[in-house]
């Protein structure tokens, strides 16, 4: 048996203490907080303190710059090539009336023609509306993190020993302290959801599960330092509604079921996930798929139709673009979501990149690796807002009103609204597309051949 010398022995204490110091302040600053919605104002004093570093940072990198001649910003457009809204047939056409001698409205084909289609093909391969949104955005200024501007050189001795500083305490402090919380809320929520499962229904559970679940997401915001601002709370999603939102993180769950109580759908899960999964479903109604049944359009219409008919069961949420978007713009909305008939309570959230890339490109990095990268980062600093309901028009059909509602989400969230489908990140684009532009031309031609003949 080994006896600890003094040394060792203050060394175990010192330790004990420490560690005993920094549960009591997680329970004191952060869970205790959390229990009861409220904060002490520290993440917004270090946003504030952040934000301050990396003014003094930017404005030392520009200075060193510019002594030492090296371009500071990548340069770069929104919008590589100008291009006015028109139609096929006019562009045809002033084609024709540059190059060609022969009457505007020949019904023949013309070899200028061929301009058109190669001119199109360019532009849509040097500004690709879709790849760009599957990349993280490029700052303008650094953050101290290490994806920051391509052009960042070293500049001084005192800014390379702050970004070093930055390193010790995302990895050293943060890092741990994250995990201990995330740790501590997904414990809480597997424990907390199994016990209030095994209660009869009524609403003493309904009480305490929406607590629980309300609790436990609050402790995961912490645990990412998520900064976030609630606008139009009033506008809320109620019972017996679709709650749709852009979608461009995994983390976006938390950072609305935080504020809110939600019926969550998704796909049935194993490991980690489906521990949870399994735990959530006992104490509130989520609906989950089996992987078979997923790709059944009308059983997964039939689930969420029964769902929102029971005016008494939790708005459920919905992400309708399918996959993340890196938070520059929304992608077309999958209609099943609006086939159902239910009122619709709209969604934006805008997250601000310059303390941290909340953005997950699934085709990059694995979830682990995602989620390292999120709990390095400085903070997650993100606005939602929450807008007016919103229902199905008479003389509209479901893919009318789920782009009018995908609309509305992009004004507010001053992203950009593109008709392209996410699933293109993964797939080729479809032969319709294509043989769309085909139709157009062929009409074109057809079209002046039997306006020709009727005269």
């Amino acid at each position: 048996m080994f006896l600890l010398l003094p040394f060792d022995s203050l060394v175990v204490n010192l330790l004990g203490i420490s560690i005993t110091v920094l549960f009591t302040l997680l329970l004191v600053f952060i869970i205790v907080p959390a229990i009861f919605g409220v904060s002490f104002g520290i993440r917004k004093v270090y946003m504030k303190t952040l934000l301050k570093i990396f003014q003094w940072a930017t404005l030392r990198i520009e200075r060193g710059a510019k002594e030492k001649n090296h371009p500071l910003y990548k340069p770069y457009v929104n919008g590589i090539i100008a291009k006015e809204p028109t139609s096929l047939e006019e562009e045809i056409k002033e084609i024709r009336r540059s190059g060609s001698g022969k009457a505007l409205d020949t019904p023949e084909f013309e070899l200028s023609d061929i301009f058109y289609f190669c001119r199109k093909g360019i532009e849509t391969i040097m500004d690709d509306e879709v790849t760009k949104r599957f990349s993280a955005e490029e700052l303008e200024s650094w953050n101290l993190l290490s994806r920051t501007n391509y052009n960042f050189q070293y500049i001084s001795l005192r800014l390379t020993i702050l970004w070093g500083l930055g390193v010790l305490i995302r990895y050293c402090f943060l890092l741990p302290l994250r995990i201990a919380l995330a740790f501590t809320g997904i414990s809480l929520l597997v424990t907390g959801t199994t016990v209030v499962g095994y209660l009869p229904n009524g609403r003493c559970k309904e009480f305490l599960s929406k607590h629980v679940h309300l609790m436990c997401y609050r402790i995961c915001v912490r645990a990412l330092t998520a900064i976030i601002t609630y606008h139009d709370r009033e506008n809320r999603p109620r019972n017996g509604g679709i709650c749709v939102a852009n979608h461009t993180s995994p983390i976006d769950v938390i950072i609305l079921a935080s504020d809110g109580y939600y019926a969550m759908v998704g796909q049935i899960h194993g490991g980690l996930m489906g521990v949870i999964q399994r735990a959530m479903v006992k104490a509130c109604p989520h609906v989950w798929f089996e992987r078979s049944e997923v790709k059944d359009r009308h059983l997964v219409a039939r689930r969420l139709t029964e769902h929102v008919q029971d005016k008494s069961k939790l708005p459920i949420l919905i992400f309708p673009e399918g996959t993340c978007i890196n938070n520059t713009s929304v992608m077309m909305f999958k209609k099943g979501s609006f086939e159902i008939g239910a009122t619709v309570y709209p969604v934006a959230i805008k997250y601000d990149p310059q303390f941290g890339d909340a953005f997950w490109n699934s085709s990059k990095y694995g979830m682990v690796t995602y989620l390292l990268r999120m709990m390095t980062s400085w903070a997650i600093v993100c606005s939602v807002w929450y807008l007016p309901p919103m229902t199905r028009q008479p003389e509209e059909d479901a893919v009318q009103f789920a782009n009018r509602v995908k609309s509305a989400i992009a004004r507010q969230g001053g992203l950009v609204d593109l008709l392209w489908d996410g699933g293109l990140k993964r797939e080729k684009v479809k032969d319709t597309f294509k043989e769309e532009q085909q139709k157009l031309y062929s009409k074109m031609i057809v079209g002046n051949h039997e306006d020709r003949s009727r005269s």
